[in-house]
């Protein structure tokens, strides 16, 4: 099995450092425009490009993990190319991205060399490993709010919650329980109306579950793979 991750708007494979470490052979793509190429302007897009990527590759029994945008990727993968895939996994996502406008004037409005942007964008890592923070910085800087935004825009379209009955692999749906951006109820949802989705709520992790409580995340996606086999 190939386990494939897709990160969220505005990210970069960054956000799966703990995951690339612990699970040999997986692969954390890097979305067009993040940071080189450019963005695509809608979900459609973004799936098109994931799935000529793994094509190419020649990937087999593909497990697709996708977190928030990368979760939004993910269902519409497992609902159109239903076949290519082995399984799906949705990190802290939901059927529909519904933004907060405040996300959408920080990016429109970033500040002198995006200071204000950037210092907004890192609040979300308080969580995370200190050890962490330059290096995500860093990445965000070369992304940038316009392509946050572009990312931003594009979640605020996607709609699948009438589809959901229609995806008929395994679904394992993980969320953290202080999850402001996607919570808890968008998780729930997902596992009432996939027919075989098992749910894991992680305690006390936030929008970024799977940096700050990797060893749990980690330990969720094991046992998930090895009910595959």
């Amino acid at each position: 099995m190939k386990l494939v991750f897709l990160h969220g708007a505005g990210s970069s494979s960054l956000s799966y450092y703990y995951q690339l470490r612990h699970f040999r052979n997986s692969k954390a793509i890097d979305l067009p425009g993040h940071s080189t190429g450019k963005p695509c302007l809608d979900i459609e897009g973004y799936l098109e490009w994931v799935r000529g990527f793994i094509t190419a590759r020649r990937y087999k029994d593909v497990v697709l993990c996708g977190q928030n945008m990368g979760g939004a990727i993910t269902l519409l993968y497992a609902l159109r190319y239903p076949k290519e895939l082995k399984a799906i996994i949705l990190l802290g996502t939901g059927a529909r991205l519904k933004v907060r406008p405040e996300y959408l004037d920080r990016c429109r409005e970033p500040g002198p060399d995006n200071s204000k942007w950037l210092a907004s964008y890192m609040k979300n890592f308080k969580g995370v490993p200190s050890d962490m923070h330059p290096v995500v910085s860093q990445r965000a800087v070369e992304v940038g709010p316009a392509v946050e935004l572009n990312d931003l825009l594009a979640c605020n379209k996607f709609d699948v919650m009438n589809e959901l009955e229609n995806i008929d692999i395994p679904a394992q749906v993980l969320c953290g329980s202080d999850d402001v951006m996607t919570p808890v109820k968008y998780a729930d949802y997902l596992t009432e109306h996939i027919k075989n989705a098992r749910e894991s709520v992680i305690p006390g992790g936030t929008h970024l579950v799977q940096m700050e409580k990797h060893k749990k995340v980690n330990e969720e996606i094991e046992q998930f793979m090895a009910s595959l086999k």
